[in-house]
């Protein structure tokens, strides 16, 4: 039987007015940076409230896009629910599987007897730090009548997500700790201008 892979994360959030001196410093201490604009879905097994009903809470599949390049993939991923606080007290551990679909994603995952629960869209930067992205980005809703994304008032807060860029194993030549200890030492980098913590999501 083989362990789980896991995503390790920080999350932060911040006002608009500090945005140039966090983009400064994630720029300076990243290898690499771009704008990003990823469409979001969400979906729920379609017996989710029966689920709900009997006590389990649903895995849901989530389903993204990065929509500024022409050649991108949608990529589905689940997580299931995050590690103890006891066992991970400094980043949220979570078990996460993911996997790229080639075509219509959407159809897919409805065939899987998933159903759309909600979408929304993204708006910022990414940035590679080793084995870590760092996506800062700003939450857009889709119209209702056309689907498209609406530009998020300038008052929106931005959000910032500092993760495992794909899946990692607890193995004795790639512990779980060098990953925490990564997403550590951004959070140590950003002190002073932004709070990154643990988020049972």
């Amino acid at each position: 039987m083989t362990s789980h892979a896991y995503e390790v994360a920080l999350f932060g959030e911040f006002f608009p007015q500090d945005l140039p001196a966090i983009l400064n410093r994630l720029t300076l201490h990243s290898e690499s940076a771009h704008q990003m604009h990823a469409r979001e879905i969400v979906f729920e097994p379609f017996d989710a409230q029966n689920q709900r009903d009997s006590g389990t809470e649903p895995i849901l599949l989530r389903a993204r896009k990065e929509l500024l390049d022409p050649d991108s993939k949608w990529i589905l991923y689940s997580y299931l629910k995050p590690e103890s606080v006891r066992v991970h007290p400094e980043a949220t551990v979570r078990p996460w599987a993911t996997c790229q679909i080639v075509g219509d994603a959407l159809t897919f995952a409805s065939a899987l007897g998933y159903i759309r629960r909600s979408q929304i869209f993204k708006r910022g930067y990414v940035f590679r730090r080793g084995n870590l992205v760092i996506q800062m980005f700003q939450q857009e809703h889709a119209d209702p009548k056309t689907g498209k994304p609406m530009p998020a008032h300038v008052d929106t807060l931005w959000e910032v997500e500092v993760k495992t860029a794909a899946p990692v194993r607890n193995t004795q030549e790639m512990p779980l700790s060098q990953s925490l200890d990564a997403v550590l030492d951004v959070q140590l980098l950003m002190k002073g201008l932004l709070d990154l913590r643990r988020q049972d999501v």
